[in-house]
């Protein structure tokens, strides 16, 4: 493996897809938390916490601003590091992923990794506007949160082993076991201490948008990570070694 050229691959693989989950973000979801932080606003005026003046909503508009411009940076800094373990989990796998080339194989790969550490447990606890939910509660939230993703994960993992072990026309029983792994896990994790009191259709329409946001990040890093192996063929010398 060229360790260089590998190391640059994913890491610009990464930043690459989340400056594109930035972008999406912004265009997006950002009208919803627009909105749900209008409606926080409107219940600090309402209780007497905050006032309705000129100066609230020049220091809101200022912070605004700043957190908005700051979204496209953040989706790149999390796109490297999730883009790097990608890289990583594609290395030790891209023999075993079905496909005929880097692409579809990447394809695949991010699929499996959008179910297995993102949308199952987005399931189990999906997304709401920051505004949603107790303050006192956001340690437990996240803390439930990632351990079903470690859960979901893992899980996977473990059942991928299984499914390389097992002859061809048992290999079902491997998606089978997760299956009924995972369902007993969901079954199982504690559900949502929070009650949602914002408008449903604030919510759901955020959960949907974020939903899109994420998968367009996993489809961007795939197709990229995917192009660049193909051109730059990082594990070539192994390839090499192989044929001699």
């Amino acid at each position: 493996m060229k360790t260089t050229l590998f190391l640059a691959i994913v890491l610009v693989s990464g930043a690459l897809a989340g400056t594109v989950h930035g972008i999406a973000n912004l265009a997006i979801v950002e009208p919803y938390l627009d909105e749900a932080i209008g409606i926080e606003n409107q219940n600090l005026f309402a209780s007497g916490d905050e006032e309705d003046t000129p100066q609230f909503w020049v220091e809101y508009n200022s912070y605004r601003d700043w957190q908005k411009g700051g979204q496209v940076l953040a989706g790149a800094i999390l796109g490297t590091s999730v883009g790097a373990l990608f890289g990583i989990v594609y290395a030790l796998s891209r023999n075993s992923l079905p496909g005929k080339n880097d692409l579809r194989k990447t394809l695949v790969l991010a699929g499996i990794m959008w179910l297995t550490i993102y949308f199952i447990p987005f399931l189990k606890y999906p997304a709401n506007p920051p505004t949603v939910g107790d303050g006192e509660t956001v340690v437990l939230r996240a803390i439930l949160y990632l351990s079903f993703i470690a859960i979901s994960g893992f899980g996977a993992v473990g059942f991928y082993q299984l499914y390389k072990r097992l002859k061809q026309n048992t290999k079902i029983l491997a998606f089978a076991g997760y299956a009924v792994f995972i369902g007993i896990a969901f079954a199982l994790m504690p559900p949502n201490p929070d009650e949602v009191t914002a408008p449903m259709d604030l919510v759901n329409g955020f959960r949907a948008m974020s939903v899109v946001a994420v998968s367009v990040f996993w489809v961007s890093v795939s197709v990229i990570l995917g192009s660049f192996w193909h051109k730059f063929k990082p594990d070539s010398e192994i390839t090499l070694a192989k044929n001699q």
